[in-house]
């Protein structure tokens, strides 16, 4: 990709996928890289991710980097006001804000590299992601190993007991799943089955 990277201006790269398939290892990377390069970096992930700690971006193998926490993304705008490169964790948790406000930043000639789950447990587009996607100069997908059958897994099968959309967890309350093991969940209470979601009908 570098040989491809343009000049002069900003732009966005997401990397998307299920659980467990590396997002957060390859922001790093490439944050690191930055780093390297003597770029200015900023770093942030948005505070209803507090797994593995709140002062880093901590991958599911422990690889970890510097990072602050927002609650709106607006705070990105004080956070990246001197920064070359912005790179933002967990992107699905901070609110549809954050799609005008990367575009503000690249516009300003910064690059903006995101990490994110690209559809929830019920195998649903996770917003923002798609329209970031739709944005995007960049698109990394990524996919995880099923834990049935060991063929690539593109899916993030709940089995805890968590109710809602957001239920923040590791391996004791999501596995990844490709298409065929994965197991769509019951409809919530009150409202019909989605595209995808299996009824009782």
């Amino acid at each position: 990709m570098s040989r491809d990277m343009p000049r002069d201006t900003g732009w966005i790269e997401v990397i998307c996928g299920p659980m467990f398939s590396g997002k957060t290892e390859e922001l790093i990377r490439r944050l690191r890289r930055a780093q390297i390069a003597r770029q200015k970096v900023a770093i942030v992930k948005p505070v209803t991710d507090v797994r593995y700690g709140s002062a880093h971006i901590i991958s599911h193998n422990q690889q970890k980097i510097p990072s602050s926490v927002i609650k709106h993304s607006s705070e990105l705008l004080r956070i990246a006001a001197e920064a070359q490169v912005i790179g933002i964790d967990e992107v699905q948790f901070l609110d549809e804000g954050v799609v005008e406000i990367c575009e503000r930043l690249a516009n300003a000639g910064k690059r903006i590299i995101i990490a994110g789950l690209d559809q929830d447990y019920r195998a649903r587009p996770f917003e923002p992601v798609p329209q970031l996607l739709a944005m995007a100069e960049y698109i990394t997908k990524t996919l995880a190993i099923c834990v049935r059958c060991g063929n690539p897994a593109n899916r993030t099968q709940r089995v805890g007991t968590a109710t809602g959309r957001i239920a923040v967890g590791s391996s004791d309350l999501y596995e990844a799943r490709c298409r065929r093991c994965y197991e769509p969940p019951e409809p919530e209470e009150g409202r019909p089955p989605q595209q995808g979601e299996e009824s009782d009908g």
